[in-house]
């Protein structure tokens, strides 16, 4: 448990560490010099897939920490979440040019699910099953359809939106899954590299699709952006999450992010800001060094969390 004191250490050291990010945002709405070098492109794709895998994990934690009876860590590890996906990963995308219009933001949606649906998750279920892990191939299985679904519904959606005919597809229902604390229920070491990837893409299409939900002009597609990120987020992570053990207990959960915070902090980002500085991207340079910060601050608040559980 955490004692009362501890509560509102670990509180304001998040306070402090969010006012500080506040005090100096990097504008997400500035207008970059142009477009990144490759590799800053690079380094930005791979800190936005980072960005919104935490932001996906730590809900499921403060889910955890709740279920243990520590409300201030589940507050500690919601807020985190805000962070990294309200202000990192929002960041990054402006400055990647990730948002398009809405016709633009539908095709690569509909690239994307068409890709997962006919390609990854078949070929993770055909592998998952060979290794034994039947409960995880057919979860697969299930996903593909899913994904072929969203598709779907996004190429209808692109269609009336371009032609200014038809009406833009409802969103399906997302049927939210709860994750326990509890042990890997695959076996092979495929599986589990397969389920990674999986949950790294699940996390990261929540992400875009709140941004494209975010910027879309259309309230119909806003909608079914929205609608179909749930299904990603508290459907597919989630049933991926249970199958790979994701969730500790909120003490191993906290060395978890601990160690990711300070990656992120100390080796990461400032390999990302150097390279970018290198090649003349000033912009992603001051973006990537105050993330650094920021995962350092986390990092703190997560350690002084740690540091109070009996």
């Amino acid at each position: 448990m955490v004692a009362l004191s501890a509560r509102a250490l670990i509180t304001g050291a998040f306070t402090i560490a969010l006012s500080t990010h506040m005090g100096g945002a990097f504008a997400a709405s500035a207008s970059p010099v142009g477009p990144p070098s490759p590799q800053t492109q690079k380094d930005l794709e791979q800190s936005m897939r980072g960005e919104a895998f935490a932001n996906a994990s730590y809900r499921l934690y403060a889910a955890q920490a709740e279920r243990e009876n520590l409300p201030s860590v589940a507050r500690l590890f919601e807020r985190t979440a805000d962070v990294e996906l309200g202000e990192h990963f929002k960041e990054e995308a402006a400055l990647s040019g990730l948002i398009g219009s809405d016709t633009a933001n539908l095709r690569a949606a509909v690239a994307g699910e068409t890709y997962e649906s006919q390609k990854m998750y078949p070929g993770f279920a055909q592998r998952a099953k060979a290794g034994g892990d039947n409960r995880a191939a057919a979860r697969f299985s299930e996903i593909a359809r899913d994904q072929g679904t969203h598709a779907r519904a996004f190429d209808a959606a692109l269609r009336a939106v371009e032609s200014g005919r038809g009406t833009v597809p409802a969103p399906q229902k997302a049927e939210s899954v709860q994750v326990p604390q509890g042990p890997p229920e695959v076996r092979a070491q495929q599986t589990k590299t397969d389920l990674d990837t999986a949950l790294h893409g699940e996390a990261l299409a929540y992400a875009k699709y709140q941004q494209y939900a975010e910027n879309a002009k259309n309230p119909a597609v806003a909608k079914l952006f929205r609608g179909n990120a749930d299904v990603e987020l508290h459907e597919h992570f989630a049933d991926e999450a249970k199958l790979a053990g994701l969730v500790g207990s909120t003490h191993d959960n906290l060395i978890k992010a601990i160690a990711g915070e300070r990656y992120e902090s100390q080796t990461m980002y400032p390999t990302f800001a150097k390279r970018a500085k290198a090649a003349g991207d000033s912009q992603a340079a001051e973006l990537f060094s105050h993330n650094a910060e920021d995962e350092a601050g986390h990092a703190r608040a997560f350690q002084q969390a740690l540091d109070r559980l009996s």
